[in-house]
């Protein structure tokens, strides 16, 4: 089940590995998003200059320049979202990364599922007009535009984090999220990684006709947690 989020926006992908930046083109296109391509620093500038994407993907090593600097010169003018994706997983860099404005930092270990997401996790955040609907999963129903959710009839409170948190497994129903996966999805890059367990299980507690045999939110031992579609 594709939402159809990424409809209509554009990305800049800036990347010298082509075969990576192949992927990610196939990936995001099959999401509804339009792909531009820059292997370098100077292609990056005459594609800025053609005009501004919605989001830029942006790797740390290019040929010529650092994705650092490109992000620095981004930021003198441009609030467009960043996402760097790096082969480079130190704390130093993605603190580097963060604090020279980008949005997010996703080393290339993950998958192109997991990058997809959090491109549409960083344009949400950018753009709340982007992707609303209403969704639907056996009693289960998510609206995201209005931030409200009921089960079986009745209104479910939730909290900004639980929302978020609930808004990544509805978004992709039946895909499975490891714990790690879903903690930088929802609460960033550094923290306990435990916290996600927390909010499942406070989740389950709101949304699940019986919690201790959960209907929705699904544990998939050894892997992580998937949402779906009620249909027990």
């Amino acid at each position: 089940m594709s939402t159809g989020e990424g409809t209509g926006a554009s990305i800049l992908v800036v990347e010298d590995d082509e075969q990576i930046a192949e992927l990610m083109r196939d990936f995001l296109e099959a999401e509804g998003f339009r792909v531009r391509h820059a292997a370098s620093g100077r292609e990056t500038s005459e594609q800025l200059e053609r005009g501004r994407p919605d989001l830029v993907l942006l790797d740390v090593m290019l040929p010529d320049e650092s994705g650092f600097e490109i992000c620095r010169r981004l930021r003198r003018d441009s609030s467009v979202p960043v996402l760097f994706l790096s082969a480079r997983d130190s704390d130093a860099d993605k603190i580097r990364g963060l604090g020279l404005g980008g949005d997010d930092y996703i080393v290339k270990s993950a998958t192109p599922a997991e990058v997809v997401a959090r491109v549409k996790a960083v344009l949400r955040r950018s753009s709340p007009a982007c992707g609303l609907q209403r969704l639907r999963f056996g009693e289960l129903e998510v609206d995201l535009a209005a931030h409200e959710v009921s089960c079986e009839g009745r209104p479910i409170e939730l909290t900004a984090r639980e929302f978020e948190l609930l808004r990544v497994l509805v978004e992709h129903p039946r895909q499975v999220f490891s714990r790690d996966q879903l903690f930088e999805l929802v609460w960033g890059s550094f923290g306990d990684r435990s916290t996600v367990a927390v909010y499942v299980g406070r989740l389950r507690q709101k949304i699940e006709p019986d919690p201790a045999r959960p209907r929705y939110i699904v544990t998939v031992w050894g892997a992580g947690y998937r949402l779906d579609l009620g249909g027990r």
